[in-house]
């Protein structure tokens, strides 16, 4: 229980009379704690007024974000759930079954085409909210969808990712996803089609150690957290302290290893303004 619950929806409660307040009016921001009602966060495209903290949002939220709503979401093959039949202290299977029905959506990556500014796209969406974002086959068989169909149309590929890398569940078949995404995304270099690498907050493991690392242009969200293996697993493997702020996305940039910082409510335009120089 908090001073929300106790004393300020018993006080809309009263105005309102005996009308249910809704349980998700407000959101508390992770970083400075203020209070944000839902209604504004949604309208300041999921950013906190107070300290511009970008909130993680789901991958149904970033493509209208991203396409409106004229867009087209693509059929992606279907993977057998489960092929190493994986328990730990709870099936896999299950948990592959509760994040569907959490999420609506089949797996971690969804594939959509649309129109940005007049031009088609095809664009590849991780959702962090999908047991982490996690690749494993069905979201590898995802990304070489979206390549093959960037390929089959001649069209520009941008991919979003948010992921804690590979999906331990499916063992050595969730890591072959890594090459298998990397050829993919080299393929389209070979046909001259641009591919635009979007991180957000986070993207680590092997999504970053794979095709997230390879775009033409890397765009990286404000104060994203970016890498591979995690800060207190490098401190001791190394047994150093870490710089400030290090994975973040500013000091990325400031070290050549991505090429611009933008805010949130910039993207769609950046990612505009880059279309109309790499597309012919």
């Amino acid at each position: 229980m908090n001073w929300i619950t106790n004393f300020v929806r018993p006080k809309l409660q009263a105005i309102v009379g005996k009308k249910e307040v809704p349980d998700n009016l407000w959101e508390t921001c992770p970083k400075c704690s203020q209070m944000l009602l839902r209604k504004e966060l949604v309208s300041n495209q999921y950013v906190c007024k107070h300290c511009d903290y970008h909130f993680r949002i789901s991958s149904k939220e970033r493509l209208e974000l991203f396409l409106g709503k004229s867009f087209m979401i693509m059929d992606t093959p279907k993977i057998k759930p489960d092929p190493l039949k994986f328990k730990d202290s709870k099936k896999y299977i299950d948990r592959l079954k509760n994040a569907q029905k959490k999420n609506q959506t089949n797996d971690s990556v969804i594939v959509a085409s649309g129109t940005i500014n007049g031009k088609k796209i095809v664009t590849a969406i991780f959702d962090f909210n999908f047991m982490g974002g996690s690749m494993g086959m069905a979201a590898g068989e995802a990304i070489i969808t979206a390549c093959d169909f960037a390929k089959k149309n001649h069209l520009p590929l941008i991919i979003f990712s948010s992921s804690g890398g590979a999906r331990m569940q499916e063992g050595i078949l969730s890591l072959m996803q890594m090459p298998r995404t990397v050829i993919a995304i080299n393929a389209l270099g070979k046909l001259n089609l641009p591919f635009i690498s979007v991180l957000t907050d986070p993207t680590t493991g092997g999504v970053s150690a794979s095709f997230a690392m390879l775009g033409d242009i890397i765009i990286a969200e404000k104060d994203a957290t970016i890498g591979f293996a995690g800060s207190r697993v490098i401190e001791d493997t190394i047994k150093e302290k870490l710089p400030q702020n290090f994975q973040k996305s500013e000091y990325l940039m400031e070290r050549g290893m991505i090429d611009l910082v933008v805010h949130r409510k910039d993207l769609k335009k950046k990612i505009e303004d880059l279309l109309d120089f790499l597309v012919v």
